[in-house]
């Protein structure tokens, strides 16, 4: 009971702090909640045990909180980024880990903030990171992380559907995204236990 109430306590922090970063960019609001529940599920799909399930879910929630370090006009612009807004978008899992490490109860964490847009060929950001090298919990925050981007509105895009953010998945999993926990994510559409959890 006492581990249980520990994780209610530490999610009202963290529901605190994506509270604070969806009030500064109304576009992302809910987007650390539902990429908290579908890593969850991910990771349930994985077979992980329950204390890894609650580290991946405070950590997911918690993926984008450096975001607060970016300016608002490069956070909300609507048009294309330029290379430089971009290299400042880039920082933000940088950022995020160093907010989330000056806290003790958050360390367990940090490495999926900072390595979250890391890519499984060794594309990403901020180490390029290769495969298995990067963090599982970093690896499945990565496929929740862009499916939700996809099937919600963007002040430069309108949303995928379901179908074609799947679809995306597909063909990103080997090279974006680990196959392993792409196809996890496929097989649960199929059985219907993933849906879409935007307003």
């Amino acid at each position: 009971m006492s581990n249980l109430l520990a994780f209610d306590d530490l999610h009202e922090m963290v529901n605190a702090l994506t509270t604070a970063l969806d009030a500064k960019s109304h576009y992302t609001s809910g987007h650390s909640e539902r990429v908290a529940e579908f890593s969850v599920l991910l990771a349930q799909g994985l077979g992980l045990s329950f204390p890894e399930q609650q580290r991946i879910h405070i950590g997911a929630h918690l993926h984008d909180i450096g975001k607060i370090g970016i300016p608002d006009a490069v956070l909300n612009k609507a048009g294309r980024l330029t290379e430089q807004e971009f290299a400042e978008i880039r920082q933000h899992p940088v950022i995020g880990a160093k907010i989330v490490g000056q806290v003790k109860v958050l360390h367990g964490v940090v490495d999926i903030v900072r390595f979250h847009h890391e890519r499984f060929d060794g594309k990403g950001y901020p180490e390029g990171l290769i495969g298995s090298g990067i963090p599982l919990g970093a690896r499945i925050v990565a496929v929740a992380d862009a499916f939700d981007a996809m099937i919600s509105s963007r002040p430069y895009r309108t949303a995928y559907t379901f179908e074609k953010a799947l679809a995306e998945i597909k063909l990103g999993r080997g090279s974006q995204f680990d196959p392993v926990i792409a196809d996890v994510l496929l097989d649960m559409h199929s059985k219907g236990m993933i849906y879409s959890k935007v307003n």
